[in-house]
């Protein structure tokens, strides 16, 4: 099996044309609150399972383990299968893009080359993501973040594995909506100053919940309340010294950027091609 990318975007095109009428209704439906839909199946089963037999180890990852949590990413693609780059860039292609931007009715919609907060995340046993808002803006603060795309690769991933997503429309006080993390799914999800997510804590010893991420990014806000802010992150509704201590550092953090427009150092998490250096 060796696909090009043309045919990976193909597969992308096809899917969402097929089920565009679906997936523009569970979108609409949500986006009063927190939009998003999903889409199973999304590329032939192979590549799929051959995007989870190369995902790296999370020995040749970055760690992420502070009290906000606990994950493995990477985002520089040339130090891993050839494949994974073929498919996280799949979804940066304009025909996808557009397609997409169409179904959430946003005009100027791009893609980030850099995959900057992007690229691969891996979650293993006890790891977790606590409820939080993206941060608003590109790295250069030029453009809105204002989707997430999640596309899942670990085959017959279960919900009782935990490492779903969590959608809180009501901000993290009630039950969250839950999307599983299913293989071959695709999210979508808005991002705003109210899409308050998270990934629940993973319960599997000995498989991971693999996913290749991308953002996209417009000049304008998907909401006209929508001010700049850095990542935010609570506590879970049972985590009452958790949640004062992230508002806390919350607050230093934005405090920090109102003084340094594009932070204190260079988000490290970008993919730095040869052409960079």
């Amino acid at each position: 099996m060796n696909y090009t990318s043309e045919e990976i975007i193909n597969h992308i095109c096809d899917k969402i044309v097929a089920q565009r009428a679906e997936i523009l209704n569970t979108y609409n439906a949500s986006q009063s609150s927190i939009g998003y839909f999903y889409i199973d199946n999304l590329l032939p089963e192979d590549i799929a399972k051959a995007c989870y037999k190369v995902f790296p180890n999370k020995s040749d990852m970055r760690c992420l383990n502070t009290i906000r949590e606990y994950k493995y990413v990477s985002a520089q693609m040339n130090n891993h299968n050839p494949l994974l780059e073929k498919v996280i860039y799949a979804f940066q292609d304009v025909r996808v893009v557009k397609l997409i931007g169409s179904i959430c009715e946003i005009e100027m919609l791009y893609a980030d080359n850099s995959l900057y907060a992007g690229g691969l995340s891996l979650m293993a046993d006890q790891n977790f993501l606590n409820p939080h808002l993206d941060n608003s803006h590109d790295a250069e603060r030029e453009r809105w973040r204002v989707l997430n795309l999640l596309y899942y690769v670990t085959p017959n991933w279960e919900l009782k594995n935990g490492g779903h997503l969590e959608l809180w429309p009501n901000g993290p006080k009630r039950n969250p909506i839950v999307v599983e993390s299913k293989f071959n799914r695709l999210v979508v999800m808005a991002t705003h100053d109210a899409s308050w997510h998270s990934v629940n804590k993973v319960n599997s010893v000995d498989v991971a919940r693999c996913c290749i991420s991308n953002y996209y990014f417009s000049p304008n806000a998907l909401k006209e309340s929508d001010k700049f802010h850095v990542t935010k992150y609570k506590g879970r509704p049972d985590e009452t010294i958790k949640n004062i201590i992230l508002d806390t550092d919350a607050k230093l953090r934005t405090l920090v950027r109102k003084v340094f427009k594009k932070g204190v150092r260079k988000n490290p998490h970008i993919y730095k091609k040869d052409s960079d250096s």
